[in-house]
């Protein structure tokens, strides 16, 4: 856990670097996807609020409980119920800002040792603070490169003709 303070670093920086990658957008281009089947920006962000929301029980689970269970949760189905498509992306900005700065003033004032507290995820099996943390720091950005992948892609189908 040497990498600790730059892994919190990292998780602190996620919402800044979507608003960057966000900048310019508007319009059709949330809405672009280069496949059917394939999300687009309005969806990835309107999955990372409630992924960080997801994210926030856990860890605060984790930290409070002995060894809790971690809930699973169907992404798919959250995408459609919770209807992804009409979402607005600067309100998720918005949210994903405030709970992603709630998640990190709390882990940032751990000991060291708390990132060693577990909790049995159904499929990944006994996790860390520290895992979990390294998992939705990845999480933001991973959805980060899929975000500017569309925002080239639309770009080139736009430069195309094609939309």
């Amino acid at each position: 856990m040497n990498d600790l303070p730059e892994l919190l670093q990292r998780f602190k920086r996620g919402p800044e670097l979507l608003a960057t990658l966000l900048t310019g957008a508007a319009g059709r281009e949330f809405d672009y996807t280069p496949a059917p089947g394939k999300w687009s920006i309005r969806q990835i962000m309107a999955h990372l609020v409630d992924s960080e929301m997801m994210a926030a029980g856990r860890m605060r689970r984790m930290i409070a409980e002995e060894n809790p269970p971690m809930q699973a949760w169907d992404q798919n189905a959250w995408a459609t119920r919770l209807d992804y498509a009409t979402r607005k992306p600067s309100d998720c900005l918005v949210t994903f800002r405030i709970v992603r700065k709630e998640n990190y003033d709390l882990l940032h004032a751990l000991p060291e040792d708390a990132y060693l507290r577990t909790s049995e995820h159904p499929k990944r099996g006994t996790m860390t603070l520290y895992d979990v943390l390294n998992l939705y720091t990845g999480h933001a950005e991973t959805h980060a490169d899929q975000i500017r992948g569309l925002r080239d892609a639309y770009r080139d189908a736009k430069a195309r003709g094609e939309i």
